[in-house]
């Protein structure tokens, strides 16, 4: 197969046209660090892995943009990639990449996000687990950074009241505020006994 053109095109990559016939896009960068020019033969078995080596540098590219803007878990990172349309083998690699610049730590992250659940949005640990089960933070990390974490029934309790006087200072008095207070509290991650515990508590 002869590479019979090369023609720019948006987002940084070329268009590679192959015996006269449009073929394949690929990363411009990836091209130029290959010395790919016009006129160059390639088999198969190169094309594939030139293809690979442009899906690999543009899913790496990817991955520096997100974490541009915050910090991300391996596994949410990975899946951001993968839903951009790069395929799965080129967004772990990406992620492995990005761990290996040490851009990526799935322990600080994990412990960061806890800290911000727990002192800043005030969540229980119900909740701020569940938050990072879902940012993909296997379950022993979860359980060690819980440890860490762990908070004091009198913290529980401060938290608890700090809600309640922010966004339902009637709960004590209106049942209605009451029910709706009891919701709100359970979706922050505490339970049943730690919210009555504050809610018939004497001030």
């Amino acid at each position: 197969m002869k590479i019979t053109d090369i023609a720019p095109r948006r987002h940084r990559l070329s268009q590679l046209y192959i015996d006269g016939e449009a073929a394949v896009k690929v990363d411009t960068e990836t091209l130029l660090r290959r010395g790919i020019a016009i006129g160059d033969e390639l088999d198969d078995e190169e094309l594939h892995e030139l293809l690979q080596a442009s899906a690999k540098h543009r899913a790496e590219e990817k991955a520096l943009y997100l974490l541009e803007h915050r910090a991300h878990s391996k596994k949410e990172l990975e899946n951001k990639i993968t839903r951009a349309e790069f395929d799965r083998e080129a967004a772990r690699s990406a992620v492995e990449h990005m761990e290996e610049l040490g851009l990526l730590n799935d322990e600080d992250y994990a412990r960061r996000l806890a800290n911000e659940l727990f002192t800043r949005k005030k969540f229980g640990a119900r909740r701020v687990k569940q938050e990072l089960r879902q940012k993909g933070i296997d379950d022993a990390l979860i359980a060690a950074v819980m440890d860490e974490f762990s908070t004091e029934c009198s913290e529980t309790e401060e938290n608890i009241r700090a809600i309640l006087e922010r966004k339902y200072p009637m709960a004590r008095e209106d049942e209605k505020v009451r029910r709706r207070a009891v919701a709100a509290l359970q979706r922050y991650g505490y339970g049943f006994d730690e919210i009555f515990s504050v809610l018939n508590s004497e001030e």
